[in-house]
């Protein structure tokens, strides 16, 4: 039996007892009929709350707390979710960097293969020197014939360039006050021996050597022009 029905039980039980009370009293002719009425009041004060309105407050009362909990629950899941954006985002962050990374990585690598492709092919095409008839002389037209075929089409211009500044391709050219001889004009013309023993006249073998230097001191002819530009020698 819930509390309730116990205090109504008890209230009913009560209202009983006073009222036969009341009666027996009254048939008696005591004084007990006197105290009745202060029964009766007690009985009242017993049902004062009445049943319906303390099941409707334990009713709101469990609302609030079901309400706090999906509250509660709410706020879990929010925060949960939201540790889980930044998570992701990071995540997602540093996998486009290491994209980034690697494609400019991969980038570098491509432009220095190419380059080491250039020069190759600069340095292939200079092996090629001993493959012109030797000559007693040759006109500044045969000289740059030779050289277009010697160095690479890319770097022909750059080539071309630096023997124009240096020895307006006179492969005899001599610097009155330095010595410096040939083409590129070498200090001293003696170290293009070794390109070839007949490095005073056969253009050819001045080519050979030059294109050797300025690959390898400079990387490329382009190289070698661009130092040219700078400083006016190479």
């Amino acid at each position: 039996m819930s509390r309730i029905s116990v205090r109504g039980f008890a209230v009913a039980s009560a209202t009983a007892v006073t009222t036969v009370g009341a009666v027996v009293g009254v048939a008696a002719g005591s004084e007990q009929g006197a105290v009745q009425p202060v029964e009766a009041a007690n009985a009242t004060l017993l049902a004062d709350i009445p049943a319906g309105q303390q099941a409707q407050q334990a009713s709101v009362n469990l609302g609030q707390q079901a309400q706090a909990q999906a509250d509660a629950a709410d706020a879990s899941a929010k925060k949960a979710a939201e540790e889980a954006a930044r998570k992701k985002a990071a995540e997602d962050a540093a996998a486009k960097k290491q994209r980034e990374e690697e494609a400019a990585k991969k980038a570098a690598e491509e432009r220095e293969a190419e380059k080491a492709k250039e020069q190759a092919a600069s340095r292939s095409a200079a092996r090629d020197a001993s493959d012109f008839a030797i000559q007693s002389s040759y006109s500044v037209a045969e000289v740059q014939a030779m050289a277009r075929s010697m160095v690479s089409a890319d770097q022909f211009q750059c080539f071309s360039n630096i023997v124009d500044h240096e020895s307006g391709w006179n492969y005899k050219a001599v610097n009155p006050s330095s010595g410096a001889y040939g083409l590129m004009q070498a200090l001293p013309g003696s170290k293009m021996s070794s390109a070839g023993a007949d490095w005073q006249t056969n253009p050819a073998t001045q080519i050979k050597w030059g294109l050797g230097y300025m690959n390898e001191r400079y990387g490329s002819p382009c190289g070698a022009w661009s130092f040219w530009q700078a400083n006016n020698w190479y």
